[in-house]
């Protein structure tokens, strides 16, 4: 990439992280004008439709570019090849910051704005996003029995319901903003649900 298209890179990220800070924002989709995001921006906005050619297209690409930035996050912890525990915590920090950053609203309008524009990319980009990281999961799970930090008798399908189920329970407004601090233990606990049973001390008499 030379230095051009590096900066027209750089204005295109501006002008997606402005428009997603104004969709999560009070501002809304519906309510959002192309002149609130050349401001927030610092872009112009002859170059904004030069760039993305319509507001319906922006909002398409500020969804997939959401979605690649926690895809390469994740992608990105994996490649460390960590111990097993160290990984399920950047992971699970990960998800909480994420969910943190988002007003559950924002998924709503989102999916209704797609809906009725009769959009079937979002739901596309969402399947996508969805085999991936159930994917990268798995590959962490595995990881795990080859460590002996998880159970070989708990299936992929049981293990990743389980972490579906625990990051969707904390995912309510009330619950993840107050459990942010306490990541570490949250999945200390996580790794000794799944963890194999210590051996009987009946076994050795």
């Amino acid at each position: 990439m030379n230095g051009f298209e590096k900066r027209t890179q750089e204005k295109k990220n501006q002008v997606l992280e402005a428009t997603f800070n104004l969709m999560n924002s009070d501002t809304g989709i519906e309510k959002l004008t192309m002149e609130e995001i050349a401001e927030q921006s610092n872009v112009g906005k002859t170059t904004i439709f030069k760039y993305f050619g319509s507001k319906e297209n922006l909002i398409h690409e500020v969804f997939k570019y959401f979605l690649d930035k926690m895809g390469n996050t994740a992608r990105g912890i994996m490649a460390e090849n960590k111990p097993f525990e160290e990984t399920l915590i950047a992971m699970s920090q990960t998800k909480i910051h994420y969910l943190d950053k988002i007003k559950k609203e924002f998924y709503l309008e989102m999916m209704d704005y797609f809906t009725r524009k009769g959009e079937d990319g979002l739901s596309m980009m969402m399947q996508e996003y969805a085999k991936e990281s159930f994917n990268i999961m798995l590959d962490l799970f595995h990881r795990g029995r080859k460590e002996g930090k998880v159970d070989l008798k708990y299936s992929d399908e049981f293990l990743l319901i389980y972490f579906q189920a625990l990051v969707e329970g904390i995912s309510s407004p009330h619950i993840y903003g107050r459990i942010v601090p306490y990541t570490a233990q949250w999945t200390d606990m996580l790794i000794k649900g799944i963890a194999p049973s210590p051996p009987s001390s009946s076994a050795f008499k």
